[in-house]
């Protein structure tokens, strides 16, 4: 039986050692037919960008060794006219990965060591007294990472004229992971120059460039022509709601299904779909391939949340703890597994996410933490139905959601407010629930409406989750509750939650309030739904909230 390739993204390793691959090889050929000069293929992180962006190096990459035999058992095999292209032009391949530093000092000599490492691999130019006396001091200063930033600048594309002339066939520039480094100058306040680097960097290589043969960029996301590829009006950009190249990355149903056959394991299916399934590429309904395989190797201790776990996941938690209180209350929607309509902006400026909630779901669509379910087009403008993809995903919103929290009050607190209002114990409940609602003001601005208090209770019950359903505005009886707490298991108490905020022009009170819920309540014979379950043991709570007071009562049956 094959080793899973968990962690390998060198395609030759992969091929040599003999671990399973799910070939992907018509991607090649997709390139060619492409026509494009440059290409830039934005996917979220452990999508298979750089197995891919691995792939095209082996096959067109011009080498001592013959790498043909790599893809005589692939599909690509099958185009004999693509297959004589194999091993013939000079491949420069560069990925930012590892360029994530927390100071502009540090990212700049990252940048130097980079170039440098791409320099030595071709000093066969200079070993063979290729170049002119002025071109090899320059070479020879790349390498020794003595160069100030305009000849940094201008270093891949003369690595591209030495290697064209050298070779006598133009040069193919493979560029993983362009993004990282701008995603580390926006979190760590190094931005302006990051962008003023690789503006240069790219468009000197990638524009009008008579050596260059094709260019292809990979990274998760687009970031906006103005900012970094501006006068690059011969980029070709296939982002996830576009058509191309969405078979490429990722696993599709029928790749899932013969992966899980070989390793015997085909019966989960059903669950698989709900923890890792759920992206639309274009037309294509796709699997989270990192979480696939890592659920393969770890099947018998149950399904954990493998892709979000991967990373520190440290912008998403930014962005979402920064924005408004609007797309706090719409991720409350998305987690009770409803749907939002929202303009789709595909030219994404990373310091300009937290300036706008359309921002904000763009990129979070583009991460990989959002899908589409539909689009429409309106006067050329992208809007998208959308919602979480699968549990793996909904599991980090809801981390993320009670760490909000957590940080207001301690984590012992917290949960003993959940226990307290799990067993019955009002008074304990409404004492932690109104210190929370003081302390955690700095993330939840208080707008004093009803639906501010609904989604600000609904946050604090994501915690239940695991062994309690949770849900919101659901009909039951004659009318719909505001939130409903339902045990898993029946013998544990069911708590049904309607609230009221105070309304000064009727000169109520918290009093008032709650007495009006609890008559809604009751009214509306709200606890039929729990019942129908089997769940006897049933709290019905009444709610009242006027500013950072809150008042909670039982109905008394």
């Amino acid at each position: 039986m094959k080793k899973l390739p968990i962690g390998i993204s060198n395609f030759k390793k992969l091929i040599d050692e003999g671990h399973y691959y799910v070939d992907k090889s018509l991607f090649i050929k997709e390139i060619i037919d492409d026509g494009s000069e440059v290409i830039l293929i934005p996917r979220p992180r452990r999508f298979g960008k750089t197995l891919n962006m691995s792939i095209l190096k082996y096959f067109f990459e011009k080498t001592k060794v013959d790498n043909k035999y790599l893809f005589k058992d692939l599909k690509i095999n099958e185009f004999k006219e693509i297959m004589d292209t194999q091993g013939k032009y000079p491949v420069i391949y560069i990925t930012f990965k590892d360029i994530k530093f927390s100071n502009w000092e540090d990212c700049d000599n990252g940048i130097k060591t980079l170039i440098s490492s791409l320099y030595e691999k071709h000093d066969y130019l200079i070993k063979e007294n290729f170049l002119s006396e002025l071109q090899t001091n320059y070479y020879n200063k790349v390498i020794s990472g003595n160069v100030n930033m305009v000849e940094l600048c201008q270093s891949l594309k003369m690595l591209t004229k030495y290697l064209c002339e050298y070779h006598n066939e133009k040069a193919i520039v493979l560029i993983d992971e362009y993004d990282v480094p701008i995603q580390s100058g926006y979190l760590d306040n190094y931005y302006d120059k990051i962008i003023e680097f690789m503006r240069v960097f790219l468009s000197s290589a990638l524009k009008d460039n008579e050596y260059l043969k094709r260019g292809i960029l990979t990274g998760i996301l687009r970031i906006a022509k103005e900012s970094i590829f501006s006068g690059l009006n011969n980029l070709h950009v296939c982002t996830i709601l576009k058509k191309h190249y969405t078979k490429h990355f990722g696993f599709s149903q029928e790749q899932v299904e013969q992966i899980l056959k070989y390793y015997n394991i085909e019966y989960k299916i059903d669950d698989i779909k709900k923890w890792y399934n759920g992206y639309n590429f274009g037309d294509n309904v796709i699997y989270n391939p990192w979480s696939i395989l890592n659920y393969i190797k770890n099947h018998n201790d149950g399904f954990r949340p493998y892709w979000v776990n991967t990373s520190s996941n440290d912008l998403v938690k930014i962005v979402l703890t920064k924005a408004g209180e609007t797309v706090k209350k719409e991720l409350e929607e998305l987690i009770q597994e409803k749907t939002i309509v929202k303009q789709i902006n595909e030219d994404i400026v990373m310091k300009e996410i937290e300036n706008g909630a359309e921002n904000v779901w763009s990129f979070l669509l583009f991460s990989g933490y959002l899908k589409v379910i539909k689009e429409d087009l309106k006067m050329g403008r992208s809007f998208c139905t959308l919602e979480i993809p699968n549990l793996e995903v909904k599991y980090l919103y809801e981390e993320i959601i009670m760490s909000w929290f957590k940080e207001s009050i301690n984590n012992e607190k917290f949960n003993y407010m959940l226990k307290s209002l799990t067993t019955g114990d009002i008074e304990t409940f409404e004492e932690i629930l109104s210190e929370y609602l003081i302390k955690s003001a700095s993330y939840f601005d208080i707008d004093e409406s009803e639906k501010f208090y609904h989604a600000f209770v609904l946050g604090i019950l994501v915690a239940l989750n695991e062994e309690y359903e949770v849900k919101s505005n659901r009909e039951s009886g004659y009318g719909r509750y505001d939130i409903m707490v339902i045990p898993k298991d029946k013998t544990k108490l069911g708590v049904i939650i309607e609230f009221k905020k105070v309304s000064k022009r009727r000169k109520e009170t918290l009093e008032t309030a709650v007495d009006k819920a609890i008559v809604q309540i009751k009214d509306r014979n709200y606890r039929q739904e729990l019942v129908d379950r089997g769940i006897k043991n049933i709290l019905e709570l009444g709610i009242a909230f006027e500013g950072k007071e809150v008042l909670v009562r039982e109905l008394n049956r």
